[in-house]
């Protein structure tokens, strides 16, 4: 099922791309679905430990040395999040008519808003997003605490399971990340990270991220507001996207999860603070 929307053999490059760099474990083969890679020695993250500094600055330079990973001479690259987006707006819509068409009851998925409303929102998501101007780099996309593996006795962290890996906008990748800090099985955006820990986070991403450009690693304030700017209204994209995403699940999938619960909780979210973050503007 996963096939309908992860690209396995994009996922199989990403993985090359990432350990040619450093940044990944090497992948030993393929098959059907599947992939047997390296093993990341370390423990997968916790929550707790996502708020201590000197972890989250150690994901911060890690996720800045990743985006610094420059595609091969003379490629272009374009964002993955609205052909996604659009893909699985897609299928929720394929599935719905399909469900109509079979005696199979329908999803009950009254709670969210329709197909239509979310298509009409997407492209209002985009028109403002498009005057940002954030970077396209090279992103994990999906950076949820158990993608995280700790190596205490070394002082790292490195990132696992590139289902979604590819080349996007920088701040959505942060903004994703801070989206996470609220958890999965029971989301509370009373723990998204406070303006002052995202804005030390990302002046540890900054200097990462410059340094490994081979650029002046001096991070100003106005870098950082002008970042933390931009990732909050990423993150906007970043919660309509796992929406969708969990309204897509409900539909297909047989995993064990109330993903209609998940959905309109990173909906509810995105409308809540879509004004909000729409209106922020550098000074």
């Amino acid at each position: 099922m996963t096939d309908l929307y992860v690209n396995r053999d994009r996922e199989v490059e990403m993985f090359q791309v990432l350990h040619a760099h450093s940044c990944g474990p090497e992948i030993y083969c393929s098959f059907q679905n599947g992939i047997c890679y390296e093993f990341v020695r370390g423990t997968v993250l916790d929550d707790e430990l996502l708020r201590q500094p000197s972890i989250y600055r150690l994901i911060a330079a890690e996720m800045g040395r990743i985006h610094s990973i420059q595609p091969k001479c003379g490629l272009s690259v374009e964002p993955l999040l609205w052909t996604k987006m659009s893909h699985f707006l897609k299928l929720v819509q394929n599935s719905i008519n399909n469900e109509q068409r079979c005696v199979k009851s329908p999803v009950n998925l009254q709670a969210v808003p329709s197909v239509d409303t979310l298509s009409l929102e997407m492209e209002s998501l985009k028109k403002h997003l498009s005057q940002i101007h954030s970077p396209i780099v090279l992103c994990h996309n999906d950076l949820l605490t158990k993608n995280i593996i700790y190596n205490h006795n070394e002082g790292m962290v490195k990132f696992i399971d590139y289902e979604y890996a590819d080349y996007n906008y920088q701040a959505f990748d942060i903004g994703n990340h801070f989206n996470e800090f609220a958890g999965v099985n029971d989301v509370n955006y009373s723990l998204y990270p406070s303006r002052e820990l995202q804005r030390d986070w990302m002046t540890a991403y900054l200097e990462s991220y410059k340094h490994s450009a081979g650029h002046e690693v001096t991070v100003t304030e106005a870098e950082v507001t002008q970042l933390y700017i931009q990732v909050c209204k990423f993150s906007l994209a970043s919660n309509f996207f796992w929406g969708i995403w969990a309204i897509l699940q409900s539909h297909y999938s047989s995993i064990d999860f109330d993903f209609q619960r998940y959905a309109t909780a990173r909906l509810n979210y995105y409308f809540e603070k879509k004004e909000e973050y729409f209106g922020l503007m550098a000074n």
